[in-house]
């Protein structure tokens, strides 16, 4: 079957909230509550109006879903699955857990980031909603052709307060270290105390994960392994306007504030805080860069990753400078494939495309992870 052909069939059958047993398929796709624990945001004077609000229910208890074999009852093996910057739903990684659990038998954990997917209202993806919101970013950016409707809630509350990219990042570090916490006490409904656990981490998840690995809360990631698509640079060396993640306003202002503001004049390594410590380390690639490097390189046979070659938003070169250039060379495969990609869209759902080659470049990428996580 196609990827496209895979992907509607799955599309038509997904829904938050509700169990499924897939057609066509012997897996099933069940959801489980989660409560975030909030320890640590990291912003201060937050504004609570409009769309800047961080008192958000749907944040703070949610669902996620995961991908199961229908035989399974209880299991000791399981991929976390982590997504990319902005997305408002699962659909498009959709495909790419009902292929990682047919073919490594593992369940596959879909672990939505802060304020994004189901963790974030639905108003944010309502046109309707957003349009006074559009129209004030389209008059304080002028003819900026990247403000757009996908964009506008991410780009208007970075703009607002650009510590919020590091504080929605902390409360998903955070809530990752809580599942652990559950899932190694036995107490997650699938899975047993023995329970080993990889990553297959996508885009922002990447530098998520990067960042989990690197501080090793409790050891929980001392023999898990990790693999990267489109993800693991260094943040400076990322591009994140688009008119699917940020506009190019925000963008420029996050990046001037991790680089010139609070976080290159005040954080010292010396602060206790690991996970601060570990998330400045992947901010340029001179922060702690001699410890970084070591750690990523004593993992590097726990590493594995896929870069695209026409990736603007998350380039090669960026990912060198994470990993060291010895290591990148050890871990990462860098791909081209024979359509017209995008980072945000690396296997377009178009009958514009090829579709015989997006199955093949797809079959090609997930190969890999299956080959490695497997």
């Amino acid at each position: 079957m196609s990827y496209l052909s895979r992907f509607k069939e799955l599309s038509s059958q997904f829904t938050i909230g509700r169990n499924i047993e897939v057609q066509s398929s012997d897996i099933d796709v069940r959801f489980f509550e989660f409560k975030s624990q909030k320890s640590h945001t990291g912003v201060s004077g937050e504004i609570n109006s409009f769309i800047t609000s961080d008192s958000i229910q749907e944040n703070e208890a949610f669902e996620y879903p995961v991908f199961v074999k229908s035989n399974v009852k209880k299991t000791n093996e399981v991929i976390l699955l982590f997504h990319g910057l902005n997305e408002r739903n699962w659909l498009k990684y959709l495909p790419w857990a009902e292929r990682l659990c047919r073919q490594t038998g593992k369940v596959i954990i879909l672990f939505p980031i802060a304020y994004h997917i189901n963790r974030s209202p639905n108003n944010w993806s309502n046109p309707r909603f957003l349009q006074k919101i559009l129209d004030l970013r389209r008059k304080l950016c002028g003819d900026d052709r990247s403000v757009s409707f996908a964009n506008v809630a991410l780009s208007e509350r970075l703009s607002e307060n650009p510590q919020r990219f590091y504080s929605s990042g902390r409360q998903s570090f955070d809530d990752v270290v809580k599942l652990m916490t559950e899932i190694k006490a036995g107490k997650h409904p699938l899975l047993t105390k023995d329970t080993k656990v990889d990553v297959f981490a996508y885009s922002i998840g990447a530098f998520l994960s990067q960042v989990l690995f690197l501080a090793n809360p409790n050891g929980y990631f001392s023999d898990a392994k990790l693999f990267m698509f489109c993800g693991g640079s260094i943040f400076n060396a990322m591009y994140g306007e688009s008119r699917s993640i940020m506009d190019k306003s925000s963008y420029e202002k996050l990046l001037k504030y991790y680089q010139t503001g609070f976080w290159a004049e005040q954080i010292a390594m010396h602060t206790g805080d690991q996970a601060m410590a570990s998330f400045y380390s992947m901010l340029t690639p001179d922060n702690d860069k001699l410890n970084r490097i070591s750690i990523f390189e004593q993992m590097s046979k726990r590493m594995k990753g896929v870069s695209l070659a026409f990736d603007k938003v998350i380039p090669y070169q960026g990912v060198v400078q994470a990993l060291g250039r010895d290591c990148a060379a050890k871990s990462i495969t860098l791909l081209d494939f024979p359509y017209e990609y995008t980072h945000e869209n690396p296997f377009p759902v178009s009958d514009k495309t090829n579709q015989s080659d997006v199955t093949e470049s797809f079959d090609k990428v997930f190969d890999y992870a299956v080959n490695f996580l497997g």
